[in-house]
């Protein structure tokens, strides 16, 4: 059984420690009082059971020793098989990041293509059919009509110019098919992307729940090796003397006491530090939500949420084309 120490006296600027500092502290104030509840506990049950028979407190001891072992590989069994959803959800990834790039990238193909079509659109002043009747008017009287030198050197000129006019609206058709064969393969890519999104999300969903019980596992070993360590400690201490193990119950208790107002101040230090980074936080994640809005990029319901509760989305009641 350990000597019952004198609390220390928390005498350093709080405002001079870092988080990490503070963290560091809190753990070890928290250990302390663990380790001091741990002890005082003991001390009660060996007043209590101090004629318990040896072999019994043996037994349970190796009763619990026993399930934490079963525990812990039970927990090491759940994680392997997290580990290994993860390793998939890595490469759902990977894929996912190939699928955006190549839409990205037919999305800056179709910017191009929309820019050319609309240069040649410009040179033709209308339609491919319009300006097909259009030369085939002109040709006929040019073909077919007595007509004065000069009217027919007008329409010789007049016919160059639609030529010229047909062949920037035929490459306009053009340029406008391949946007069209583009914007189906783009709907393609992208629900491809939708199915792999659906896969990452339902084996997050899976490793959750193998990482959800196997931390169960572990908490109960923690727990059980608490209880295992306990009777340990009474098999140890068995022959004590009592009244040694009474004059240490109320220096123990101030003790905990102490350390536990200590605890208390550095707790609310760490409180304000988090609220600050809280607030930074939901900052970050706002700016970095219109940065996407702004980019037309894939948003996530936090991204959204988020937009609408700071203004930036409105919902209309016209549906955009």
């Amino acid at each position: 059984m350990d000597d019952v120490s004198k609390p220390e006296i928390a005498t350093a600027d709080l405002s001079m420690l870092n988080e990490r500092d503070l963290k560091n502290k809190v753990n070890d104030l928290r250990s302390k009082i663990e380790r001091s509840e741990r002890q005082l506990s003991s001390i009660f049950k060996e007043l209590k059971m101090h004629r318990t028979d040896i072999d019994e407190l043996k037994e349970k001891r190796d009763v619990l020793n026993k399930q934490v072992k079963e525990k812990v590989t039970e927990a090491q069994e759940l994680k392997k098989k997290r580990d290994v959803v993860n390793r998939k959800i890595s490469e759902y990834k990977g894929k996912r990041s190939a699928v955006n790039a190549e839409t990205q990238k037919l999305f800056s193909g179709i910017s191009e293509l929309k820019e050319k079509r609309d240069e040649f659109n410009k040179l033709s002043h209308g339609s491919f059919e319009s300006l097909s009747k259009a030369y085939a008017t002109e040709l006929e009287a040019f073909l077919n009509k007595e007509l004065p030198l000069a009217v027919e050197i007008k329409i010789y000129e007049k016919l160059i110019d639609i030529t010229n006019r047909l062949d920037a609206a035929r490459k306009a058709n053009e340029i406008h098919a391949k946007i069209q064969d583009n914007y189906e393969e783009s709907k393609e890519i992208h629900s491809e992307g939708d199915e792999i999104h659906e896969k990452i999300r339902d084996l997050s969903e899976e490793s959750q729940a193998y990482h959800v019980e196997m931390l169960e596992n572990f908490k109960a070993a923690d727990e059980i090796r608490k209880e295992a360590n306990m009777y340990h400690a009474q098999l140890t201490d068995r022959y004590s003397n009592i009244h040694t193990i009474k004059e240490k119950i109320d220096p123990l208790k101030k003790a905990i006491d102490s350390t536990r107002e200590e605890l208390n101040e550095y707790l609310e230090k760490l409180k304000d530090i988090q609220l600050t980074k809280d607030e930074k936080n939901v900052s970050q994640k706002h700016s970095n939500a219109k940065e996407k809005l702004q980019k037309n990029a894939r948003m996530s319901l936090e991204d959204l949420k988020l937009l609408i509760e700071k203004g930036d989305v409105k919902f209309s009641s016209k549906s955009e084309q």
